[in-house]
């Protein structure tokens, strides 16, 4: 398989675990302003620390995809 079609595959792979990721967050701001609005302040926390994490996994991948691009126009 080539480098260029493994590329494809990965970036599409990628493409479908950000989105899943991203709909997540927004339910995760939805939930926190549900709780905000109704005075339920023990779910912020939680929340932010979620989205938190779903940002960090996001960033690792943009930055794997970044560096197989640049691995990729070197060979």
């Amino acid at each position: 398989m080539s480098l260029r079609r493994q590329g494809t595959t990965l970036f599409a792979a990628m493409l479908v675990f950000v989105g899943a990721t991203v709909v997540l967050q927004l339910w995760l701001l939805t939930v926190s302003v549900e709780a905000l609005l109704s005075g339920e302040y023990k779910t912020l926390i939680p929340a932010a620390a979620g989205s938190t994490v779903l940002l960090a996994i996001n960033a690792g991948l943009l930055r794997y995809v970044f560096r197989f691009d640049r691995d990729a126009q070197g060979e």
